[in-house]
């Protein structure tokens, strides 16, 4: 009996370390809070003309100039099955004959501890080879215990089209100020990222890319996407900035799709997503 409860209090005190060691890694590097474990796979058309979508832009601001039509998509995640550990984002992206504008606003947390961000994006083609493209934020972090603190900043990316399958881009994220507590000097960390991606066909398509957080060692986030009939699609990759594989189904209802994915941590476990995304496109278009 007394085995029992030692080993009982032993499972307790791991996990309460665990819960504790998460919780502080999340306050902080409010970078790696903001990004939803599984946003490698939202952005993973980032590289591609034919695999963009209304997400893309989060990993690359310059891949909204791809944007073929009016877009919207909402996306959630359950951060290793804990209530309190909970991502939304909402996106949209609007086409116009002089760029197309994206919107992005996203949500982590819980009513002790919250994280907010809105962003207005803006993207065009220079040419046919290269794409450009910048996105404004507004970041804020509540703890109604200890009080709240926010940053504007931008980031920005281009894309160049080597050839009609290759493609490759460069992105920043808050290069320049972004500090969250303006007394204590505490800023927001940049990201550096630059990759490749290569349509194999017009169902397959793969790409990587090498990631570079500030105070941190760089990455390698690898993925490909696999359209084995036309009304399904599967992903599936892995970064190793957060040693997480992860892994997708899509399906198409018309201009409608859902994605149910996941990301798996070795200690922690599972994170469940689902993504649904929406083209404002004429059906007929959508089914050619």
């Amino acid at each position: 009996m007394k085995t029992l409860i030692l080993l009982f209090k032993i499972n307790c005190l791991k996990y309460s370390v665990t819960f504790i060691a998460v919780c502080t890694s999340m306050l902080l590097h409010a970078q790696t809070v903001r990004q939803p474990l599984v946003n490698s796979y939202t952005g993973l058309g980032a590289y591609s003309k034919q695999a963009a979508d209304v997400f893309s832009f989060i990993i690359n601001p310059a891949s909204l100039a791809n944007l073929q039509y009016n877009a919207a998509g909402v996306y959630s995640e359950r951060r290793f099955l804990l209530n309190a550990f909970q991502q939304y984002t909402a996106v949209g992206g609007f086409t116009t004959k002089s760029g197309n504008f994206g919107l992005q606003a996203d949500y982590f947390g819980f009513s002790s501890y919250r994280e907010t961000q809105l962003g207005l994006g803006y993207a065009r083609q220079l040419g046919s080879k290269v794409d450009v493209g910048v996105k404004f934020n507004y970041y804020s972090v509540q703890i109604p215990a200890y009080g709240n603190a926010s940053a504007v900043f931008f980031e920005a990316g281009a894309l160049l089209h080597l050839t009609e399958h290759l493609h490759a881009g460069l992105s920043v994220y808050n290069p320049v100020g972004g500090r969250l507590n303006k007394t204590a000097n505490e800023k927001m960390a940049s990201v550096y990222r630059g990759g490749l991606g290569y349509e194999v066909s017009d169902q397959f398509f793969i790409s990587a890319e090498m990631i570079k957080e500030e105070n941190k060692p760089a990455g390698v986030n690898a993925c490909f996407q696999y359209s084995f009939v036309k009304q399904m699609l599967i992903r599936a990759g892995i970064n190793t900035v957060n040693k997480q594989p992860y892994a997708g189904v899509g399906v198409r209802f018309g201009t409608f799709r859902i994605d149910m994915a996941t990301a798996y941590h070795p200690q922690l476990g599972i994170s469940p997503a689902v993504m649904m995304l929406f083209d404002f496109k004429k059906k007929s278009t959508a089914e050619e």
